[in-house]
């Protein structure tokens, strides 16, 4: 499956959309950005082995568990959503959309510190 950028953009949307509140209110001072794959700088920078399938999703930054009141992260926490390995595993528009939302849910996960078991009960698995 392939979309154009807008598209995606917003299929991405729609997938946001879809997220509970609980957790989609996180996101306000989180960026969101799509780029089409992970650069190689990029996966190099975070430890990712540049022989395994690309990330469909990643965070960057500090965990609110890592943080200090008095020392702020020096960069904007970031996920980014990476579109070629999304819709190289999707078949239809609805499965993308599920993918995205998984992804952007688990990212937000490692932003917020929620542990896997918080993320099944939210049905996350």
């Amino acid at each position: 499956m392939r979309l154009t950028a807008r598209e995606f953009d917003r299929a991405v949307a729609r997938a946001i959309a879809r997220i509970p509140d609980e957790i989609r209110s996180a996101l306000d001072n989180v960026v969101i950005t799509v780029r089409k794959r992970p650069s190689r700088d990029l996966l190099e920078r975070i430890g990712y082995p540049l022989d395994e399938p690309p990330p469909l999703g990643l965070y960057v930054g500090e965990s609110l568990r890592e943080r200090s009141f008095f020392s702020p992260p020096p960069y904007p926490d970031t996920i980014f959503i990476f579109q070629e390995p999304l819709e190289e595993m999707c078949a239809t528009l609805e499965e993308l959309e599920e993918e995205i939302e998984i992804t952007v849910v688990h990212e937000i996960a490692h932003f917020l510190g929620i542990d896997d078991g918080r993320l099944a009960e939210l049905g996350y698995e």
